[in-house]
């Protein structure tokens, strides 16, 4: 009985988002704002269920009413969606290739990553044309913890001391190797160094065996949107490798990609 409740629950929500959409649809389609009326017929719903689906929309910002004459149109906050969609998707296309150059430079995995919340999102991932190559979780849309990669720890030190508080306020970090910080203080004090060196590294944080190492990337406003980062084996990675070869490579590249978005720093 419970689960039929649930599952009448679910449907219920599925359905209201999918009558949400047909409405945002319409209006797009029409190119001009539409009255309630109208707005009903096109998307066969009731005058009453369409005015509370409207309302709802309206307070998140997604349908606008107009004053003067009570019809609807879309709101700006798609325009804002649609921008940032077609801004990340200005990011992969710019940053395939410094990827490319990347691994065609040091023969090791390349990824592009961008932050939401606390986690990790991959772009694109250009791999290593070496026999034994990382195959890793960074495929690209996938996801991974911000707190345990060199990407996630990158972009986490772009965020102010508030931001950083408010989005680790009573979280556990998952433990994913023996290196994997797990302690909310020992990450902050991570981040102020990475902060200082600009550039972080993760020595098999995430996926044992694996090391990584990420630069920031930075828009025409001087925000760092992205990381570019490099990935390989410890067989092959080793320190000096790491600390004298792989760390300007990728800085110099990551710096080139900031030009490229019109950052002047």
């Amino acid at each position: 009985m419970a689960r039929e409740r649930k599952n009448g629950e679910e449907n219920r929500t599925v359905q209201a988002v999918e009558r949400a959409l047909a409405i945002m649809d319409a209006l797009a389609e029409a190119g001009e704002p539409m009255a309630i009326s109208e707005l009903a017929d096109r998307v066969q719903l009731n005058i009453s269920t369409v005015h509370r689906l409207l309302s709802t929309l309206m307070s998140k910002g997604y349908v606008e009413q107009e004053e003067d004459s009570s019809h609807y149109k879309l709101g700006l906050k798609l325009f804002a969606m649609g921008k940032a969609a077609l801004y990340t998707k200005d990011i992969q296309l710019i940053g395939r290739p410094f990827l490319e150059e990347m691994v065609q430079r040091c023969n090791e995995t390349a990824n592009l990553a961008i932050l939401d919340g606390r986690e990790v999102v991959y772009l694109d991932q250009v791999e290593s044309s070496n026999m034994v190559i990382v195959k890793m979780f960074a495929r690209p849309g996938s996801r991974g913890p911000a707190h345990a990669t060199a990407s996630g720890k990158m972009l986490l030190s772009s965020l102010t001391d508030e931001e950083l508080e408010k989005l680790l306020a009573g979280v556990q970090l998952e433990q994913y190797t023996n290196e994997t910080i797990n302690d909310v203080d020992v990450l902050k004090k991570e981040l102020q160094r990475i902060r200082r060196q600009g550039y972080a590294i993760d020595l098999g944080e995430r996926d044992e065996g694996v090391r990584c190492i990420a630069a920031p990337v930075y828009n025409h406003e001087g925000k760092m949107v992205a990381t570019i980062s490099l990935s390989g084996p410890h067989t092959r990675v080793t320190n000096y490798y790491l600390n004298n070869v792989l760390v300007d490579i990728v800085l110099e590249i990551a710096s080139r990609m900031s030009r490229r978005l019109g950052y002047q720093g």
